[in-house]
C-alpha cells in the first residue's frame, strides 16, 4: 500500500513513532495486558487500548485508575510496561509505506519525531530497525507540558527543525494525534491500524 500525501511544499515531515513508523503497537497491547494485569487491572481491551494509542504511558495509568477506582503504581507500572515491551522488540517490524516515504525523502527534508512515548522506548524501537540516525529531532514524553491531543508536540517539533508549523506535514495512526496535529495547523496523514492496513489506505487532509 503506497501512501497518497497530499499537495503542498511541504519543508518538513513530522512523525508519530508507535503505529506509525514502527508496527509496534500489537507488541505494547501484549506488554501493557501483562502489566496491568499484574497490578490487578484485568479489563483492559484492544479496543481501549487502541483509543488511547499516543497518551503518555503515566497519563494511561492514571486513567485506568480513575476508571477502576484502582491505585495502582504510576511509575512502577510504567517501568514494567516498557521492560516488557523491550523483551519482544526483536520481533519487531516497521510499517512499510511510512518507511518507503522516509527512504525516498531522506537528505530532501528534515524528519522529527514528535511521539508520547518515552525517549528511551522510542530509541530502541527506531535502533531496532536501523533507522534512529534518519531523523534530525526527537521530541518524546517529558519533552513538552501537554501531551497529544495538545499541539505541543508537534510545534516544538517544528520549532527544532526551524520550519512553521504551516509548512509541516504530520504522519499519524491515532486520532489524538490528528487531532493535535490539527490544532497546531498542520496538514496530516492518516496511518491505517494493523487491523486496517488489508482493506484501508491511508487517508490524506
Amino acid at each position: 500500500m503506497k501512501l497518497s500525501l497530499p499537495e503542498g511544499d511541504f519543508k518538513a515531515y513530522l512523525f508519530d513513532c508507535d503505529g506509525t513508523i514502527v508496527d509496534s503497537m500489537p507488541l505494547h497491547y501484549v506488554a501493557w495486558k501483562q502489566a496491568l494485569a499484574e497490578y490487578g487491572c484485568a479489563n483492559f481491551s484492544e479496543e481501549l487500548f487502541y483509543s488511547m494509542g499516543g497518551m503518555p504511558v503515566t497519563d494511561v495509568v492514571a486513567t485506568l485508575n480513575r476508571r477502576d477506582g484502582l491505585h495502582m503504581p504510576v511509575e512502577e507500572i510504567a517501568e514494567r510496561k516498557e521492560q516488557l515491551y523491550y523483551d519482544l522488540i526483536h520481533e519487531l517490524q516497521p510499517v512499510p509505506e511510512v518507511l518507503e516515504v522516509i527512504r525516498a525523502e531522506h537528505g530532501s527534508i528534515p524528519f522529527a519525531v514528535a511521539s508520547g512515548s518515552t525517549r528511551e522506548s522510542v530509541v530502541k524501537s527506531l535502533e531496532a530497525l536501523g533507522i534512529l540516525g534518519l531523523f534530525d529531532t526527537l521530541v518524546c514524553a517529558g519533552d513538552y507540558a501537554r501531551g497529544k491531543p495538545a499541539p505541543d508536540p508537534f510545534l516544538l517539533a517544528a520549532k527544532r527543525l526551524g520550519v512553521a508549523a504551516k509548512d509541516c506535514l504530520v504522519f499519524e495512526d491515532a486520532e489524538i494525534g490528528i487531532q493535535a496535529a490539527t490544532a497546531a495547523g498542520m496538514a496530516w496523514v492518516r496511518i491505517a491500524q494493523p487491523h486496517e492496513r488489508a482493506t484501508r489506505d491511508a487517508v490524506p487532509a
